[in-house]
């Protein structure tokens, strides 16, 4: 599964699950109770094996089942690699923002994966990542993870598809995301695009130069071994000169530089394609930071904090 893609932000529109247990919305369906998180890799292979058979459509159905993990505990080994490899502090009793989506994605891949889902794996995009967490997170805590597809929309150069992430504390939704997903093919101009927000040049803060292994380092410490990301030769077979970062890695390295306070909604849009090795300017101003390679923007986002009583939790 791909990572980036230039010019690829979503334009339908997605429901958006509800904050409460029992929440009846667009993505609404049955759970079922996981006993372990999936194995990702047997759930990539077969996603890939399943790939040519599907033909993605907008008006597709799409399984509407949870996948739901009670009782999860951190793995403090493989959160302090994932906090190194991302630039994040270690040590302290905290998960960095954009850890959840680390311990959702095997749910995911397991519902993307399945017979029943309407887009193939093989060359999907991850074109965009909202966050919203409304407290601080501890590593030493007991979540509940749900994970489950909201929905699908026409985009101009294919389907995208909504994923929903959430993070529960008892009944009270403490984190979530919705990740959007493209899968390429022949469509209709569906109009009535959503532009993007268009701003001058942020002001570069710092420059990075970018390793060849990190691709391998964030497999190590998120489990998502895309061949894109791991070696030249790997990414060749799919049409990369060299091995490109992970799109979540990129989001993360940038607000572990830019910082989160607890109560937030991150957005990033993933553009373009970090080759690696390679060098990286990480831009910021207020709100609002990208990643660039000359005049290219790879990653572009915004952190907003949030104020009043959403901040305080997410049972009303």
């Amino acid at each position: 599964m791909a990572t980036y893609s230039d010019d690829t932000h979503a334009e339908g529109s997605y429901g958006k699950g509800g904050r409460t247990e029992g929440s009846n919305g667009p993505g609404a369906g049955p759970s079922t109770v996981l006993g372990r998180a999936p194995s990702l890799l047997p759930r990539l292979a077969l996603g890939a094996l399943r790939s040519p058979f599907k033909r993605p459509s907008a008006t597709a159905d799409f399984p509407r089942t949870r996948l739901v993990l009670p009782g999860l505990r951190i793995d403090l080994v493989r959160l302090a690699a994932y906090e190194r490899v991302c630039g994040f502090p270690t040590g302290e009793d905290a998960l960095p923002v954009t850890y959840p989506h680390v311990l959702g994605f095997p749910s995911a891949m397991s519902l993307m994966s399945g017979r029943d889902f309407p887009l193939p794996l093989l060359g999907l995009v991850h074109t965009s990542i909202e966050i919203t967490r409304y407290r601080e997170l501890t590593a030493s805590g007991e979540y509940e993870l749900t994970v489950y597809v909201d929905g699908l929309a026409p985009h101009r150069r294919g389907t995208e598809v909504a994923v929903v992430t959430e993070l529960r504390v008892g009944a009270e939704v403490v984190w979530e995301s919705v990740s959007t997903y493209l899968a390429r093919h022949r469509t209709k101009d569906t109009g009535g695009e959503r532009e993007r927000e268009t701003h001058g040049p942020l002001p570069g803060v710092a420059e990075w130069r970018l390793a060849g292994d990190i691709g391998r380092r964030y497999a190590a410490a998120s489990g998502d071994r895309n061949p894109i990301h791991l070696y030249p030769l790997t990414a060749r077979l799919f049409g990369f000169p060299r091995a490109i970062a992970h799109g979540m890695w990129t989001a993360a390295r940038c607000l572990a530089a830019h910082g989160t306070p607890q109560a937030v909604l991150v957005r990033a849009e993933f553009r373009a394609p970090v080759l690696l090795p390679g060098t990286v300017t990480y831009a910021a101003d207020g709100e609002r930071f990208e990643l660039c390679g000359g005049d290219r923007v790879h990653v572009s986002g915004g952190v907003y904090p949030l104020t009043g009583p959403s901040a305080a939790g997410a049972v009303s």
